[in-house]
């Protein structure tokens, strides 16, 4: 995606970051299945709109969250821990967005599926913050250790030692008495010749 976000025109390369293009692609997909998987449980099997937006909703957000972590974020952060964080998450999307405000828009006469694309439209700004900062967060933290340089010559320096560094911190722990010794070598040496 960063190749992708490069090539954006009128300076987008600037504002917009990678996982917020992989997120929309991704996330367009999984809505697209949630949207189709809605209007199959309603509109074809006559659910009740909180059932059907109920099961459509987990389906797409599992798979969200697979493609997200493997795809787009490429977290390796606890499984477990993820998951936990992006349940909690999922369950506050799903009491505001999808039932509050998709309800409350359905209950106000929007169509259903106009009332689901409005709610998807703010559901998807509040998990792509969520994802990002908290779900993922070794991921945007790695990101951000990536980009600046004095963060990645640490974790380089920590990893593998700088061999000139090293000499040079040698040579002043090994060389003070050494350099004494010089300095009173030539001390003696320029008066002699004097």
């Amino acid at each position: 995606m960063a190749a992708v976000v490069r090539r954006l025109p009128f300076g987008l390369s600037r504002i917009v970051a990678p996982s917020l293009l992989g997120f929309a692609v991704i996330n367009g997909f999984t809505f697209s299945v949630d949207l189709g998987l809605l209007t199959l449980a309603h509109r074809l099997l006559h659910w009740p709109y909180p059932a059907a937006v109920t099961v459509s909703y987990l389906t797409a957000f599992a798979l969200s969250f697979v493609l997200n972590r493997v795809f787009n974020f490429e977290s390796h952060g606890a499984l477990g821990q993820q998951t936990a964080r992006y349940v909690v998450a999922v369950g506050v999307n799903y009491l505001v967005f999808v039932l509050g405000v998709g309800t409350g828009l359905t209950a106000a006469g929007v169509g259903y599926a106009l009332a689901r694309v409005l709610s998807g439209l703010l559901e998807g700004v509040y998990m792509y913050c969520v994802m990002r900062w908290v779900v993922f967060q070794d991921a945007a933290a790695a990101r951000a250790g990536a980009a600046t340089p004095d963060s990645a010559a640490a974790r380089a320096g920590a990893a593998t030692p700088d061999p000139a560094a090293a000499r040079t911190a040698a040579t002043a722990r090994d060389s003070s008495g050494a350099r004494a010794t010089s300095a009173a070598d030539r001390r003696s040496t320029t008066s002699a010749d004097s």
